[in-house]
């Protein structure tokens, strides 16, 4: 799948080595996994760009058809889209200005709040969601090139970083994970 002959060397390796050969060898492993962490994000992203190039969506939109679909309704406020997916109102805006261009969803007034704008996955949208989805997990989920322990292991670690950092406050569907830490 990569554009590219592989390096006869792994860069980051090689970058950890020198980190600790200048003197920094206490940062040198937080440093090999930072960016190793947004090496495999580069990959991913890739890996989904392609898989959902032929249903002309982004991720981005993608991440917004699939929670509208996954919500009882079809539907959610704005506001509570950009919360969930962790992003700022603007970049709400504008995937939804996009998704509605491409009539896969429509706002709609909502009726528990009159001066709140719901999105709504229309019938189109949902198809298309359900399309996608079966491509990213062919194409993107299905082989990380880690088992499904590793998976399950690397999730729990990344889920203590994004903690640490204040992502997120555990839930009561949170509670194992926190009991752990």
């Amino acid at each position: 799948m990569p554009d590219r002959d592989p390096l006869p060397f792994d860069p980051i390796g090689e970058a950890r080595r020198q980190w600790s050969r200048h003197g920094w060898d206490a940062a040198a492993p937080a440093m090999a996994v930072v960016t190793s962490i947004m090496r495999v994000q580069q990959l991913l992203l890739a890996r989904a760009d392609a898989a959902l190039r032929p249903f002309d969506l982004t991720f981005a939109r993608y991440e917004v058809l699939m929670l509208l679909s996954f919500s009882s309704s079809g539907a959610l406020p704005l506001g509570k889209i950009g919360e969930r997916l962790q992003v700022n109102p603007a970049s709400v805006t504008n995937a939804i200005d996009r998704l509605e261009e491409q009539d896969l969803v429509e706002r709609a007034r909502n009726p528990d709040d009159g001066r709140g704008t719901l999105a709504r996955l229309t019938e189109e949208g949902r198809a298309r969601a359900a399309a996608a989805t079966d491509a990213m997990n062919a194409g993107v989920f299905a082989d990380l090139g880690v088992g499904a322990e590793g998976l399950d292991g690397l999730f729990e670690l990344l889920r203590d970083v994004r903690y640490a950092a204040g992502d997120f406050t555990p839930g009561e569907r949170d509670a194992g994970a926190a009991r752990a830490r």
